[in-house]
């Protein structure tokens, strides 16, 4: 049976022309497809929360996966929710044709224009806070996850998350609203994202990216962050730099050989001593910076 309350979010929907479908009820965690007109063109995302009937405004996480698919019933889509409490919304937008935008032009302004319309409509349902806004970009999710940072989605973004991605040369004027807290998690093996930068692969795209450190200032310095401290990792046999006096917490992972399976995504060997858990890394780091 549905709820009383997911029943009038569902005809409060239906007045915005937008459409709100059921796929998860567990009880720790429900999740909902919702569609809506965006562009003229039907849009769809997954909403996966826990306690959905308590109603107050929580932080919201947009993730931008790799395939930017709506994921079936049932399945987790990137891991990050095992680890969420009761908090956050985490939203799951999909791509049109199933892959995001990685250059600058009309098709990355038409996502972000969807990404704006969502975060609006779970705002005035009074369920995201505005101020608590988080984007994870993972893969060729990534580029359209660092549009997002330095644009914001019709609000400023309060912290930004990218995973085996990188920052695409043509934002070389990234001017968020406010300060934000930054993580990327790169390895220095990722033949289709360098570690310094140059010729990235994202899905089908080839494109010109900043490398990881350079973007790691560029960050650094929106941030106003004060010396940079590099500590050796024995889980990622690299090193995590770091920052400080910063404005909002900023940093940079980086996964050395030996730890190069793809960042966020178990391994299928059995040989799993090597693994780095990017999705507790990321949560961890958001849920410190007000997720």
């Amino acid at each position: 049976m549905i709820s009383t309350d997911l029943f009038r979010a569902g005809r409060a929907a239906a007045a915005l022309g937008l459409a709100l479908f059921l796929l998860d009820a567990a009880p720790a965690e429900a999740a909902a497809r919702l569609t809506l007109s965006s562009g003229g063109v039907s849009r769809a995302a997954v909403i996966v929360e826990r306690e959905r009937l308590k109603l107050r405004r929580r932080p919201l996480i947009i993730v931008l996966q790799r395939s930017g698919g709506v994921v079936a019933r049932g399945r987790r889509h990137h891991g990050l929710e095992q680890f969420a409490g009761a908090k956050p919304i985490f939203v799951y937008p999909e791509a049109l044709g199933g892959h995001w935008p990685v250059t600058a032009g009309p098709d990355s302004d038409r996502e972000l224009a969807f990404l704006r319309q969502l975060t609006e409509h779970l705002i005035a349902q009074g369920r995201v806070d505005p101020r608590r806004i988080f984007v994870v970009g993972v893969g060729s999710g990534g580029p359209l996850a660092f549009r997002a940072a330095c644009a914001g989605v019709g609000r400023p973004i309060a912290g930004l998350a990218t995973v085996a991605s990188a920052m695409p040369q043509d934002l070389t004027a990234c001017e968020p609203a406010a300060p934000l807290a930054y993580i990327a998690v790169n390895s220095a093996q990722d033949a289709k994202i360098p570690f310094a930068g140059g010729k990235a692969t994202a899905g089908d795209t080839v494109f010109d990216a900043f490398g990881a450190e350079q973007t790691l200032q560029t960050f650094a310095k929106i941030n106003s962050c004060g010396a940079r401290r590099d500590v050796k990792d024995a889980r990622t046999r690299g090193a995590i730099a770091s920052f400080s006096g910063c404005k909002a917490p900023t940093e940079l992972i980086r996964l050395d050989a030996g730890a190069h399976h793809t960042p966020g995504r178990a391994p299928d060997n059995g040989e799993a001593s090597d693994y780095f858990d990017a999705n507790r890394t990321v949560w961890d780091f958001l849920q410190h910076s007000g997720a």
